[in-house]
């Protein structure tokens, strides 16, 4: 039988982290319970529920240690808020501006026709489509 730790440790080495007391903290909070899309904020109140010292800096410097890595994929949705998604493969959200919750778009619902030449020197690398709903006023 494994021990608790034993699968974030392995999902850090692979990805090329060295596992600190402090990754296998947001690690096992961050893939232990499937898909999500978390805030640095509400993760870090979720370490500090947890009874782990963490700052919010390292928290921050962690999920972008992840995001780089290729364990996690940040989702801007404005220039003042940004998502960590635990889903790394390509697909586009729904982000209700009345909530704050980001969610998936099921697969193939999005179809995007029409896409315009890269400037001189570059190559397009993915397209993220995030749609905004609010409730009806």
């Amino acid at each position: 039988m494994d021990r608790p730790y034993t699968g974030v440790i392995e999902r850090l080495k692979n990805a090329g982290l060295r596992p600190t007391r402090q990754r296998l903290a947001l690690a096992k909070l961050l893939f232990d319970g499937g898909d999500r899309h978390i805030t640095a904020e509400t993760l870090h109140a979720e370490v500090l529920a947890a009874n782990v010292r963490v700052s919010l800096a390292t928290v921050y410097n962690a999920l972008h240690q992840f995001t780089r890595s290729g364990l996690l994929r940040e989702v801007v949705v404005d220039s003042s808020r940004a998502y960590f998604d635990t889903n790394t493969s390509g697909h586009h959200h729904f982000f209700d501006e009345d909530t704050g919750d980001l969610s998936d778009i099921p697969d193939g619902e999005i179809s995007v026709s029409s896409l315009p030449g890269a400037p001189a020197g570059k190559v397009l690398s993915g397209v993220e489509v995030v749609v905004r709903v609010r409730s009806q006023q």
